[in-house]
């Protein structure tokens, strides 16, 4: 297995509020040079993504306005960790904020990255079980619709064209998973 490569240099050459866009000369084990850009984390603590089980068949899922596609979709709750906070306490806050419910057991499932080969960012996979009605005030610009969600009928839900984020499809599958093998 080759080394990883040695970044020789990092230059910021554009930043937003919520994004920043480095420059990276990059040489490899073998001495070639290379350079590469990238989409940077803003937030350093990184972003979860809760899946919420109302009980061992149904998912509470949430249906909001996303600004990237300019539409409705419908997924998993979600979030960034905020500083000096665990991504479990994150999904746990932002589960609170979001669907309204927080919940006593929570299992890391997995970690995922979009596009590892262009963004820095990951998201932590959390399942919350046993949950409680707990409200928290959030950052939405609306109230976001629940929507409770048989686990074994995600083909169903995929169809319906509402649920296109490869994060949450893939989070719903896992969690199936995982639920059988219990």
């Amino acid at each position: 297995m080759s080394e990883k490569p040695t970044i020789l240099n990092k230059t910021i050459i554009a930043k937003s509020r919520l994004f920043r866009i480095e420059s990276l000369d990059i040489q490899f084990s073998n001495g070639i040079r290379r350079h590469y850009e990238r989409l940077a984390r803003a937030n350093p603590g990184g972003a979860v993504l809760i899946v919420p089980m109302l009980d061992i068949e149904t998912v509470l899922l949430i249906r909001e306005y996303s600004a990237g596609v300019h539409r409705y979709e419908v997924g998993l709750p979600k979030g960034k960790t905020d500083a000096g906070e665990s991504f479990m306490e994150a999904a746990n806050r932002e589960l609170k904020e979001e669907v309204g419910f927080g919940a006593r057991k929570l299992h890391h499932l997995s970690s995922f990255s979009l596009a590892p080969s262009y963004l820095e960012h990951t998201t932590e996979i959390v399942i919350a079980q046993d949950l409680y009605a707990e409200k928290l005030p959030g950052d939405e610009p609306e109230e976001l619709e629940i929507i409770p969600w048989k686990l074994n009928k995600i083909n169903d839900l995929l169809s319906t064209g509402k649920c296109t984020e490869a994060r949450s499809i893939a989070a719903l599958f896992m969690t199936l998973e995982y639920f059988k093998k219990l």
